[in-house]
């Protein structure tokens, strides 16, 4: 019988719970470590574990790509079976993914407690299927771990009972102070593709909302471009397989001041984020880690579940058009980023695993 089952199966699971796994290995607590394999490319999550000196999972259950009913639902009966063969006290999810409603599903049928880090997120977006994920994961959790006093309002604003929320800080920021000195080691990104700190905008996409409709990713692709010949800089886009497979089947056409290149591991990602002028994005964790980071955030979304990036002025949302894209552009290039951390200072997995009854 192992104490705590972490279960993750994106790249912002697997570093958002690096510190929580850190921790873990820290105090000797016996934990078992089930990769869902919600990504199936083995340059997006495997090769996360070694860089970021991570244990092997101890499952892989390979579920990979399907539709959302499919995949949630392979998902809850292979995690179902781990935990009825480990039974584990404590089940942890972190976010908003499909891995996490499955994890929190299986849990809630049987006698293990649910921790979920990364509680009290939300858009109040209802056709955003995290929010859906996130929402039901929160109202079946033993242990709300919230990253915000904000955060922690809206689940309290739900009449979820106080003693379940505990509000702690975001991993991420534990990750990203962690994980910065790897990235000062290991990471030579920036030689290997021929850039110089401070001369390129960051682009990140891959939201199905704007990059499966094939006008929309258009759209976006040429704001950002109008946005970055505005201030004569080239855009770095580390492109989503999916974001990928509609170039490919659309035969959507770049404009020539958008460089993509091939996706990368988290230390180099890091790096790119960290040497950037202007980080323009559709991701929940990148405009965390850009906050943090202190380098201006342009959200290409008409709403966010990080409120608190836009409000210590480290983030601007922005409609995907052409015009308004460069108007939030021009709002955030040039801008210090000495506002105020929002997400804690860095001790949450410290703060998650003392609050997760231990049997050691």
């Amino acid at each position: 019988m192992t104490e705590i089952a972490i279960v993750l199966g994106t790249r912002p699971e697997i570093i958002k719970l690096s510190p929580v796994i850190r921790e873990c290995e820290r105090r000797n607590i016996d934990y078992t470590l089930l990769h869902t394999g919600q990504h199936y490319s083995d340059s997006l999550d495997t090769v996360f574990f070694k860089q970021l000196e991570l244990p092997v999972p101890d499952y892989n259950l390979e579920v990979g790509s399907n539709s959302q009913g499919k995949q949630t639902g392979e998902m809850i009966s292979r995690i179902e079976e781990k935990l009825l063969e480990e039974k584990p006290n404590v089940l942890v999810v972190q976010g908003d993914t499909n891995s996490v409603l499955a994890g929190a599903i299986a849990a809630s049928k049987l006698d293990t407690e649910i921790a979920h880090v990364e509680a009290g997120l939300r858009s109040f977006d209802r056709e955003m299927p995290e929010e859906t994920n996130r929402v039901l994961t929160d109202h079946v959790g033993d242990y709300l771990f919230a990253p915000t006093e904000q955060s922690a309002d809206h689940l309290l604003s739900e009449g979820i009972p106080e003693d379940r929320v505990h509000v702690v800080g975001n991993t991420i920021v534990d990750a990203v102070q962690q994980n910065s000195n790897l990235a000062r080691q290991k990471s030579d990104i920036l030689n290997k593709i021929d850039l110089k700190p401070g001369e390129y905008f960051l682009l990140t996409a891959h939201r199905a909302s704007n990059v499966d409709n094939t006008s929309r990713f258009s759209s976006l692709l040429s704001g950002v471009s109008d946005a970055a010949k505005l201030f004569e800089q080239q855009v770095i886009y580390p492109i989503h397989p999916r974001a990928r497979n509609t170039l490919d089947e659309a035969g959507i056409e770049v404009p020539e001041n958008i460089r993509i290149i091939e996706p990368q591991d988290y230390l180099d990602f890091l790096t790119l984020q960290s040497e950037t002028e202007l980080i323009f994005t559709d991701s929940g964790g990148v405009q965390e880690e850009a906050c943090i980071l202190g380098i201006p955030c342009v959200t290409l979304r008409d709403s966010t579940e990080r409120p608190e990036t836009v409000e210590v002025g480290g983030n601007v949302l922005s409609d995907i058009n052409s015009e308004s894209i460069t108007e939030k552009a021009d709002k955030m290039y040039g801008k210090e980023g000495d506002w105020e951390n929002p997400f804690g200072n860095g001790k949450a997995s410290i703060k998650i695993i003392e609050h997760i009854p231990s049997e050691s």
